[in-house]
């Protein structure tokens, strides 16, 4: 299982790159100033901070590894972890209504991280 939380701080910072990514993805410095002042900072902002998030909860899977093998609290963090990303891959489906390949790739890596994040929990 050890190997299994180190591989997931991996996943939370490839995430982290992928949100970094997402001005020239979806070539946000054009499509954002569509919006009004108060979206357009928001979707930002928003953004930024589950960038934060990723690299957090990388560095939890790196350097407390045991401990979240170990402790209530290491289990109560997988838990959350696996049910952040079991509501992202419902919300998938619930904003994201488009029978695409990209989509339905970003789905079984929801699907991923869900499992991922709650297998230690079971040995």
């Amino acid at each position: 299982m050890y190997t299994v939380i180190i591989f997931l701080g991996f996943y939370n910072l490839l995430f982290a790159l992928f949100h970094l990514l997402f001005w020239r993805l979806f070539k946000w410095k054009e499509e954002v100033h569509k919006l009004s002042f108060a979206n357009r900072g928001i979707i930002q902002i928003l953004n930024i901070q589950i960038v934060y998030y990723f690299v957090a909860v990388a560095i939890v899977c790196f350097c407390f590894t045991n401990e979240l093998l170990t402790t209530d609290l290491g289990k109560v963090f997988l838990l959350g972890n696996s049910l952040f990303w079991a509501i992202r891959l419902v919300q998938q489906y619930i904003f994201l209504r488009k029978n695409s390949f990209v989509i339905h790739f970003l789905a079984v890596l929801f699907l991923l991280g869900t499992v991922l994040f709650l297998l230690p929990l079971f040995y």
